[in-house]
């Protein structure tokens, strides 16, 4: 997959080797099609996209369009906030797996666009949602080191605390 910077954002280091494994993660007929992805600092207002929600966006897909293959637009002033210290820490910190996710979800909605059949327009996010979760798991899983290891035996039993805390506040929610 080609990477093309065009930010003026310093970009943290490893940006194009952790999109490089995010892509490594999903199987290869999911991309087929899909030529690049752009960085960019802010996404530029389209026809498709009313201009007021273009400033907010953190990334944009743009499908098959005559002969330019699909490609996916991500803006770096959405990751990375450059007001405040804490913002900014907290925008470094988080960069990685919020850029992994972001990246899962452009290429769901190729693959869901142009790939899969059978889904209905009312049924996209759902199934986008699902995919990027499944695969963003997967990804955290592969990136995680030995504190990964150490708690894989456990999480079961955090699932199963997790649910049983879930239910026990929707019981009490409905009171």
């Amino acid at each position: 997959m080609k990477v093309e910077n065009k930010a003026s954002v310093k970009v943290p280091g490893k940006t194009e080797e952790t999109i490089q494994s995010v892509f490594e993660t999903v199987p290869k007929e999911h991309l087929r099609g899909l030529s690049r992805v752009v960085l960019v600092d802010k996404i530029v207002p389209d026809s498709r996209v009313p201009l007021p929600t273009t400033q907010e966006l953190p990334g944009l897909y743009h499908p098959r369009q005559g002969n330019v293959q699909p490609w996916c637009e991500i803006a770096l002033s959405a990751l990375l906030p450059s007001d405040g210290f804490f913002k900014r820490l907290a925008g470094r910190l988080n960069f990685k797996p919020n850029l992994a996710y972001l990246i899962l979800s452009l290429q769901a909605q190729h693959y869901y666009l142009t790939l899969s059949h059978g889904i209905k327009k009312h049924q996209y996010e759902g199934a986008i949602r699902t995919y990027v979760d499944q695969y963003h798991k997967i990804w955290r899983e592969k990136q995680s080191g030995w504190r990964g290891k150490l708690f894989k035996p456990l999480q079961p039993y955090i699932d199963k605390w997790a649910r049983s805390l879930r239910k026990k506040y929707q019981e009490d929610k409905k009171k």
